[in-house]
């Protein structure tokens, strides 16, 4: 079975913990993802996160990038440089692909397929030429919010339990920004919008709508998970969702423990497939940036999850949509060929 998951932050593993060699990726590194366990397990590509962690973190964990923080926009590019320089010293393993064209030849000639994504848009705010930049240098998925507000509007915020109900929706600003990654037809996440900036961006971007990392609220009430309608919604627009991992996002009590079952992240996906249908059903493992079931380990779990989907009642060729195939769909309708 080949694999494509729709998030993870090893970009921001690698700038935290291997900022001087991050070329470890390709031997062993702490976490979840590195390039031996990913050929292992089966991974083809994915998307992978450039993201400003928040500054309490990292005076805490890493008092040493703290200074770093006062230029968020270089942090940016050196974690797309990160992404790059792993490109570069892949001996042609690795390719950074742009359009679905480009991801079609790589999986073919067996190269892993890295799409370079923002996770919080808060620093473009600070140079109106960044959106371009960035979009030049190859980025091609935008998620607006993290948790906290910017510029652009207001994040999904709250305590479990919750409603993603959180607040008010986007700023002119931000309904500016929707308007340019949709004219780029760049990805635009919803995860970690509140519900009244996810329909806001239902109205503004006409291209189906995609959650790269989120799971199923009437499950497991954080107010980052997508509510029946929204999911509904996805499905309508042609969307997909990416199952987020962590245990905090899939645990009915919101936890972060790691001794979760394996059968409670699949009962996200049977839940999705049972409501808006396989279709709409992707992989979004959240790996580098959440706690995930100690079941599943890591990467190499994934055929483990696959295997526990299939005792659950999926077929083999509902398995392959959904552990690759929904992904290249919907990136194709996005971003055409």
């Amino acid at each position: 079975m080949q694999y494509f998951d729709g998030h993870n932050d090893l970009l921001l593993n690698l700038w935290l913990n291997y900022p001087d060699d991050p070329a470890a990726f390709f031997e062993k590194v702490d976490g979840h993802l590195d390039f031996p366990r990913i050929q292992q397990a089966g991974l083809i590509g994915g998307l992978f996160a450039i993201f400003i962690p928040p500054r309490h973190y990292i005076a805490e964990k890493y008092p040493h990038h703290a200074k770093k923080l006062e230029n968020p926009l270089e942090v940016m590019w050196e974690q797309l440089a990160i992404l790059k320089t792993l490109i570069q010293q892949s001996e042609g393993k690795m390719e950074l692909c742009t359009t679905s064209a480009a991801i079609d030849r790589a999986i073919t000639r067996q190269v892993f397929a890295a799409v370079a994504h923002i996770e919080g848009a808060d620093a473009l705010a600070l140079d109106n030429t960044a959106l371009e930049a960035f979009y030049q240098a190859g980025v091609r998925s935008v998620g607006p919010f993290w948790n906290t507000p910017n510029a652009f509007g207001e994040g999904v915020t709250g305590t479990f339990p919750g409603t993603p109900d959180s607040g008010p929706g986007l700023t002119s600003a931000g309904k500016d920004l929707i308007t340019q990654l949709a004219a780029k037809k760049m990805v635009i996440d919803c995860s970690h919008m509140n519900e009244k900036t996810f329909w806001e961006v239902s109205q503004l971007s006409h291209q189906p709508l995609i959650a790269t990392h989120s799971s199923v609220h009437h499950l497991c009430p954080q107010p980052r998970n997508l509510t029946n309608q929204q999911l509904l919604a996805i499905a309508e627009s042609g969307g997909v969702v990416g199952i987020n991992f962590g245990n905090a996002f899939i645990r009915t009590d919101g936890a972060r423990h790691e001794e979760t079952s394996l059968d409670t992240l699949v009962d996200h996906f049977c839940y999705v497939a049972e409501l808006i249908g396989e279709d709409h059903l992707a992989l979004g493992s959240d790996f580098d940036g959440v706690s995930v079931p100690k079941s599943l380990g890591d990467v190499t779990g994934l055929p483990l999850l696959t295997k526990r989907l299939y005792s659950r009642g999926f077929s083999t060729e509902s398995l392959e949509k959904i552990m690759h195939r929904n992904w290249l769909k919907v990136l194709e309708r996005t971003w055409g060929q």
